[in-house]
C-alpha cells in the first residue's frame, strides 16, 4: 500500500483548511498552494473533487475561497481517501472466481491488509493530524542561550 501524491496533496490542503477552521475565513487556492507547496492547477482539481464529495465548500467573491464543510474532528482520513479514489480503494472482490490456492491466500491477505488500513484511516481525523503537527512543531523549537 502506498500513499499517492494525489492523496498526500489533498490531505495537506485539508490540514491547512482545518488549521484555519476556527477563524471561519475561507482560504484561497493561492494561499494553500504557497503554504503547502502544492501546484495551483493540481490543487484546484483536488479541491473540486473534495467539494463534490462534500468535504469542502467553496465561497465566491473577493474574499472567497475554500472552507471545510464540517468540523475537522468529524472528517476522518478514510472519507478523504474514499472521496478521491472511489472504487479504486476497494479490496479484492471475494466473489471473483479464484484460479489457484495461492491466489486465494493472496486475496485473503490483501483483504486483511485493506481492512487494517481502513481501520487506521477511519480512526484519525483532520483534527488529529493538526494536533500531531503542532506537537511536532513544539519539539522542533530550539532555544539558544
Amino acid at each position: 500500500m502506498e500513499l499517492s501524491c494525489k492523496n498526500e496533496y489533498a490531505i495537506l490542503a485539508l490540514i491547512e483548511l482545518a488549521a484555519h477552521f476556527n477563524s471561519g475565513e475561507p482560504l484561497q487556492i493561492r494561499q494553500i498552494s504557497q503554504q503547502q507547496q502544492i501546484p495551483d492547477r493540481y490543487l484546484e482539481q483536488l479541491l473540486a473533487t473534495l467539494r463534490r464529495g462534500g468535504l469542502v465548500r467553496s465561497q465566491r467573491g473577493a474574499r472567497g475561497g475554500y472552507v471545510l464543510a464540517r468540523e475537522p474532528w468529524k472528517i476522518n482520513l478514510l472519507e478523504v481517501i474514499t472521496c478521491l479514489e472511489g472504487a479504486d480503494s476497494q479490496p479484492i472482490d471475494q466473489d471473483a472466481p479464484v484460479k489457484t490456492v495461492e491466489s486465494a491466500v493472496i486475496s485473503e491477505l490483501w483483504n486483511e491488509a485493506h481492512q487494517a488500513a481502513q481501520s487506521v484511516l477511519q480512526r484519525y481525523t483532520l483534527q488529529d493530524l493538526c494536533e500531531k503537527r503542532d506537537a511536532r512543531r513544539q519539539l522542533d523549537i530550539m532555544y539558544y542561550i
